[in-house]
């Protein structure tokens, strides 16, 4: 059987990491898991209880392509009571993950062959996805002196060299933490606006900020698409449930597309997030023991030797500079899964030409687990 060139898109190699230590730990391997973005408290309480009050009704069916309507007026009043900002519910899509929103954006804004930047290091979904969706993936490579975020003059610059169609930005970044200031922000959705370029913006690290306040795009526009999810500050993974807020003129091409390639989102999923938004108290708790996890990692790993890092703003991952010990961050983290049990990912998932000598720490898991992998750490090296 003959295969399609876009089935040769690379791997996500934090899943072949995760594979790797589940295959360990199947062994009897005692294996501490930094690899994944994925909370490691539980399903808050809130929505256990949401999903279980829509399980005794007994009917799990299909929904509307765009979302239950109860869900997309609770993300817009989100909007209003967190940032502000007010944003209409028919704005709102909810999708299967942001997995789904951004190939619904992809699809909904770009054509074959269009060009989309990518700040570099960063998600590698997103390079996957285009590709394998037959677009250009243009690399913007940024630098830890502007705190792995893209300005205006990278943009501006790869813009005139090679035109750009699209540029998505994540703030808070993977893999970095890393946030842009409300004022960068401001002028980077500014300069895609003057340059023609459609802005995807990645804000599902909202919520898990340590230092600062995190702004949404959306404060300063409303022609470009906002992508969150329920996954990380409110712990839902496995639910598979996130959403974007679109301009109105993308409403229905979005909707079009989604009925045909999903139908609709769980609409199991769909009633337990609406139990997400009460569950803050809670929520918090969770980031507070994030924090604790960061100030431990921040203090650990310079006398480890692992002192080249920026002090991670917000989300729960740490992206540090391994040249001192490798010059092959693949290498190196299997290495360190055999022989020291620690699963990390490697900086070549986040950065094709500059990523061997970095490797990127999750602390999404429990503090005691992160406390573990420094001891062990401090010995294998």
């Amino acid at each position: 059987m003959l295969r399609s060139t876009r089935s040769e898109v690379q791997p996500f190699i934090a899943m072949d990491v995760l594979t790797e230590a589940n295959r360990l730990e199947r062994q009897g391997r005692s294996i501490v898991h930094m690899e994944l973005g994925e909370p490691g408290a539980p399903v808050p309480a809130a929505v256990r209880a949401a999903a279980e009050a829509a399980l005794k009704r007994g009917r799990v069916g299909y929904t509307e392509a765009l979302g239950l309507p109860a869900l997309r007026a609770a993300i817009a009043e989100h909007y209003g009571r967190r940032y502000g900002v007010e944003v209409p519910a028919s704005r709102v899509a909810v999708t299967a993950g942001s997995s789904g929103a951004f190939n619904l954006a992809f699809l909904a804004l770009f054509d074959v062959g269009d060009r989309v930047g990518l700040p570099t290091p960063g998600y590698p979904a997103y390079r996957n996805i285009l590709t394998a969706l037959g677009l250009e993936v243009v690399e913007i490579a940024t630098e830890a002196a502007t705190r792995w975020q893209a300005t205006p003059e990278m943009i501006a610059k790869v813009h005139a060299e090679t035109p750009l169609k699209g540029l998505v930005v994540a703030s808070p970044a993977n893999p970095s933490g890393t946030m842009m200031t409300r004022e960068g922000l401001r002028d980077l959705v500014a300069a895609c606006r003057d340059m023609g370029i459609s802005l995807v913006m990645d804000e599902i690290y909202h919520g898990l900020v340590y230092t600062g306040s995190e702004t949404t795009a959306l404060e300063f526009a409303d022609d470009i698409v906002v992508v969150n999810s329920f996954s990380k500050y409110y712990c839902m993974t496995g639910w598979r449930i996130g959403w974007m807020v679109l301009p109105e003129a993308m409403v229905r091409p979005v909707e079009r597309i989604a009925q045909n390639l999903f139908i609709s989102p769980s609409e199991l999923s769909q009633w337990a997030a609406l139990g997400a938004f009460a569950a803050t108290e809670e929520l918090e708790a969770v980031k507070a023991g994030y924090a604790t996890s960061r100030a431990l990692l921040l203090e650990r790993l310079p006398a480890i030797g692992l002192d080249r890092f920026l002090p991670v703003d917000g989300a729960f991952y740490l992206y540090a500079d391994v040249s001192r010990f490798t010059n092959d961050s693949l290498d190196f983290s299997r290495r360190m899964l055999t022989e020291a049990g620690i699963a990390a990912t490697p900086g070549l998932d986040f950065d094709t030409a500059r990523g061997a000598q970095y490797l990127r720490f999750s602390f999404a898991g429990r503090t005691e687990a992160v406390r573990e992998a420094c001891d062990r750490l401090a010995g294998w090296l």
